[in-house]
């Protein structure tokens, strides 16, 4: 079959609305009380958007439809439906709770909106390895994380609404900042690594189908203890252009060394520091002149005046003697 043929072309759009499909379905499963499908419904909506784009470009179908499509399905999925979740589930001051609802569904679309403006402007080479803020199926599931430890521990100080509202507001907060995070789509795993990440998901797998709530969770509070690293890893790049384009492998070499030279007090060298002689060669290098370099040599050591000179030939006539010769 073509990349080109309709099918084909269709396929992307279709996982798209089953995503959607499933973020809708989390609401009429939380009206019914279930909230284990509820969450279900949701992480299925976030691997189901997490496979449209990579398929699309796979497949050479990407589509400005299906971009816009992609957004409206994340906006409801992980917007709206989280929202509604945490809304019946936890009942009491309707209108506070509505107000906290409608606050994280609006921050989700202003997140989903300043995710699309960026695709226009010209980025850095490193910025494709950052999200600006949390995405989105993250943000839908760690707004959920009060009710997911509830089901699975029971009522604490995390069920008590103050809590699950301020929760709700920092995660949205979240959203909408300008925290980097990392992009799990440009992770490229070295070759020795292959193996034992196998191994890893073959242990993820047996987490998730024994103890899904508690897999997670777990999930969910070490994406979040990622961001410090993601943080100082994105202003690092930021502040070394020469490493924007190399290897990852040459990049942890780049950073142990510079580990290591600031652990033994090295510095580059300043010219302040260069020797005499040094120096008046940097200034003979310079045939203007006018360079940075002679402007400070020549403040050091400045130009010798010829009639200084020829006075002081006088001098040592005048009183008979010969100036030694050099």
């Amino acid at each position: 079959m073509s990349r080109t043929t309709p099918g084909v072309r269709l396929l992307p759009n279709a996982i798209t609305v089953l995503a959607l499909c499933a973020g809708l379905s989390a609401v009429q499963f939380a009206l019914t009380g279930d909230y284990v499908l509820s969450i279900g419904a949701i992480g299925v909506a976030a691997i189901l958007d997490s496979l449209d784009g990579r398929i699309a470009r796979l497949l050479d179908a990407s589509s400005k439809m299906g971009a816009e499509l992609d957004s409206l399905s994340d906006a409801i999925s992980f917007g709206v439906a989280p929202a509604l979740v945490l809304y019946v589930w936890l009942p009491g001051d309707d209108r506070f709770g509505w107000v906290v609802a409608l606050i994280f569904a609006v921050c989700m679309v202003l997140r989903l909106a300043r995710f699309n403006t960026l695709l226009d402007e010209d980025q850095p080479p490193f910025a494709n390895e950052f999200f600006v803020g949390v995405p989105a199926p993250a943000g839908g599931l760690t707004a959920l994380l009060p009710v997911i430890v509830t089901l699975e521990f029971g009522t604490g100080w995390w069920s008590s609404q103050p809590v699950v509202w301020l929760w709700t507001v920092a995660t949205a907060a979240l959203l909408i900042s300008r925290i980097p995070t990392l992009s799990l789509k440009k992770l490229r795993a070295p070759a020795k690594a292959v193996a034992p990440l196998l191994v890893g998901v073959g242990l993820l797998a047996a987490a998730v189908i024994q103890y899904p709530l508690i897999a997670l969770a777990a999930a969910l509070v070490l994406y979040l203890a990622h961001i410090p690293y993601a943080v100082r890893r994105y202003h690092w790049l930021a502040a070394h252009p020469e490493a924007w384009d190399v290897p990852g492998r040459e990049r942890r070499a780049m950073r142990r060394g510079l580990r290591g030279q600031r652990r033994l007090g090295l510095r580059r060298p300043r010219l302040r520091q260069v020797a005499g002689a040094a120096r008046r060669a940097v200034q003979r290098s310079d045939g203007s002149g006018t360079g940075p370099a002679t402007s400070h040599v020549s403040r050091v050591y400045p130009p010798v005046d010829p009639a200084r000179t020829s006075s002081r030939k006088r001098g040592w006539r005048r009183i008979g003697l010969r100036q030694r010769e050099r």
